[in-house]
Parts: C-alpha cells; sequence; structure tokens
C-alpha cells in the first residue's frame, strides 16, 4: 500500500514543495502550533525537503556544459554546479 502523503508530495513541482516547506518553517518557527501538530508537521517538511533535494539533483543532471576542446570538437558533459 502505497503512503498517501508520500505520493501526494512525489507528484508536487519543486516549487510548489518549497512554499509549502517555507510555510511549515515559519509556522513551526512561531512556536504556535500544538506538540502532536508541531511533529507532524515536522514530519512533513522533512519528506517536502527530501523531495525537494531530488529535484534539485534530478535538475543538476540535466544540465550540461558545452565544450569545444583544442582541436573544435565539441561534446558535453556535466555541468559542474557544485
Amino acid at each position: 500500500m502505497t503512503d498517501a502523503p508520500t505520493a501526494e508530495i512525489a507528484r508536487m513541482s519543486f516549487e510548489t514543495a518549497l512554499k509549502e516547506l517555507e510555510t511549515i518553517v515559519a509556522q513551526l518557527e512561531r512556536g504556535e502550533v500544538e506538540l502532536e501538530k508541531s511533529i507532524a508537521m515536522y514530519e512533513r517538511g522533512a519528506a517536502l525537503k527530501a523531495h525537494c533535494e531530488a529535484r534539485l539533483k534530478e535538475a543538476q543532471l540535466k544540465v550540461e556544459k558545452i565544450v569545444v576542446d583544442a582541436d573544435g570538437a565539441i561534446s558535453a558533459e556535466p555541468a559542474d554546479l557544485g
């Protein structure tokens, strides 16, 4: 059986997940949430963070830079974004 919240997060765009994560962080920082709800929010935030990191890694792997060698041959190699 698929975990519904995890499946929901997996379908989110990076931007949507990041926006929700920012909202959760702001609510937790204010400290106005009950303990049990804070724990659930923290767990969801951790899942959103992992999703955002995975999406960024996917994007990084897709980005390539064009390289021209000394002989004028053109090739592509992974970009060094780190």
